[in-house]
């Protein structure tokens, strides 16, 4: 007989409109890493928040080493040892990592707070794990792979056996990636059981023992990895074979349609540029990338270029117009699209319906409003054409709340509003970051088509695989200066590597230095 540690049976959870998870059976084995793959919207987070009791199901049971066990909330799955790492981060940003490590099960005496003894703890575990963090930092003042060694900690710290990861990766630049997954099977070494949400097959045969599969709330099966491959996982998930190369004809590019000359860009945390004199063109009909490891002014150059923040000094033109100092609508007006990095703080208000948020660049053109007053009946009737063609699916259509959808169909809702938008210029900052396979070849195909009907796309990219395959040219941006301009037909992985962690530089300048 198996040793299942966990077994859920039978589990049906609904929402409005949607049966989210309809009579899903699971069985996770002692000390073993079982992956649940599965579309934007099967169903996968759902079922994981179920076992982690932040929903309760309409049916269904759940047992724990052969025991049916009852998990009304958070709090009853700690007690079980069960712990969860959320697609986006349960933490406190003006607590600091220790703070957050701790809280709802703070060592006390009497009342007041014992920090010296979960100091000790939190800095052991850390070290026995290889997840360095400061104690004393403050999380609004680290970066989101850090974030995710904070949430590790807090599971760690409540010596929970059984670890929920919700798209661990998602966020990842490929070296913390590597070093997640290390973590993984060191955790699973020492008898630790987890259950990992990922669309990422290559990660799945990397480090699962075994992957259940969702398909629009049902569960397809249950394989064992090592006897299955990467396509067949695919169909699978999706129903269809999936392309995983990406078809791309040659083009001669026109016009520059963004111009960027010595832009230096403050930074937030600390005093140094995190921009530091940055010049280049996006012509029409290319694909320009900008690669580069997570924290070396990506974000900040993106947010000067986008009007989300200011620009030091250095000029930007788009369609011939300086927009250095334009608002974000007048860049919209004038020619530009942003996917950006962070879909809820920047992409989306959470609180409005899908409907809303489809509108958000355009109700006030005349299509949608009538002397100030939208014209809801035509703006719903756009709403319905973007959800069937970018097939973002959602319970209650567009009245569905942006909060409550998944996070790839959150993103599949900005793509949608911003590619179908009239512009020039489309500044796509991770668009695949959450998506499935399917959903990622299809981005793909978008980004091309745009780029085959003539507009510049700039793409801001952590995935290596995609910055080769999508990309006409790629810079290299280190240390917030671009080191390197490369043509992905002939420069490989490897050099992109050596470009992106600043060797290349270090070994141009030592050669000037000799010479």
């Amino acid at each position: 007989m198996e040793n299942y540690i966990i077994e859920m049976f039978n589990i049906t959870k609904k929402f409005p409109g949607i049966i989210a998870n309809d009579n899903v059976t699971l069985k996770l084995k002692k000390g073993e890493i079982h992956a649940l793959l599965g579309e934007n919207g099967a169903g996968k987070s759902t079922l994981m928040s179920v076992l982690f009791g932040l929903y309760q199901p309409e049916s269904g049971e759940i047992r724990k080493n052969g025991e049916v066990v009852n998990i009304n909330n958070p709090n009853d799955a700690n007690a079980l040892g069960i712990g969860m790492v959320h697609q986006h981060f349960k933490l406190v940003e003006i607590f600091t990592v220790l703070e957050n490590i701790i809280l709802g099960v703070e060592p006390n005496n009497m009342g007041f707070l014992e920090m010296k003894e979960a100091r000790e703890k939190v800095i052991e575990l850390s070290e026995r794990y290889g997840l360095m963090v400061d104690p004393d930092a403050y999380i609004e003042n680290i970066t989101v792979g850090m974030q995710q060694r904070v949430e590790i900690l807090k599971m760690l710290y409540r010596d929970n056996e059984i670890l929920i990861f919700d798209e661990p990766t998602a966020v990842l630049t490929p070296q913390e990636i590597k070093e997640i997954l290390q973590i993984m099977r060191e955790f699973a070494k020492e008898g630790k059981s987890i259950l990992f949400i990922t669309h990422k097959l290559n990660e799945i045969m990397e480090v699962a023992d075994r992957c259940t599969v969702l398909r629009k709330g049902q569960c397809v099966g249950t394989v064992d990895v090592k006897d299955i491959t990467k396509e067949e996982l695919s169909k699978m998930m999706v129903g269809r074979d999936i392309s995983f190369s990406v078809d791309k004809e040659e083009r001669e590019p026109g016009e520059v349609v963004l111009s960027v000359r010595n832009v230096t860009v403050a930074s937030k945390t600390h005093k140094n540029f995190a921009v530091k004199n940055v010049s280049f063109d996006v012509r029409a009909g290319e694909i320009v990338c900008l690669a580069g490891i997570d924290g070396n002014g990506q974000t900040e150059f993106v947010h000067a270029l986008t009007g989300l923040d200011k620009v030091s000094s250095g000029s930007i033109t788009l369609c011939g117009q300086d927009i250095t100092k334009a608002s974000i609508r007048q860049r919209s007006i004038i020619g530009m699209s942003h996917i950006p990095e962070d879909r809820h703080k920047h992409g989306l208000v959470l609180d409005y319906k899908l409907e809303e948020n489809l509108v958000l660049q355009r109700y006030w053109q005349p299509e949608f409003q009538n002397k100030g007053f939208i014209k809801f009946d035509l703006v719903r009737k756009y709403a319905e054409k973007l959800i069937d063609k970018y097939d973002i699916r959602a319970g209650q259509g567009p009245v569905t709340l942006a909060r409550s959808m998944s996070g790839g169909n959150q993103q599949k809702a900005i793509i949608a509003r911003e590619i179908d938008k009239e512009h020039e210029l489309l500044v796509a900052v991770q668009p695949t970051r959450g998506l499935d396979v399917g959903a990622i070849e299809y981005v793909h195909k978008q980004l091309i088509e745009r780029r085959d009907a003539g507009k510049a796309v700039f793409l801001v990219s952590l995935e290596l695989e995609e910055v080769m395959n999508i990309s006409d040219r790629i810079l290299v941006i280190y240390e917030g200066e671009i080191v390197g301009e490369l043509n992905p037909k002939t420069t490989t992985v490897q050099e992109l590597g050596l470009y992106m962690s600043g060797a290349k530089r270090d070994m141009v300048k030592e050669i000037n230095n000799a010479g």
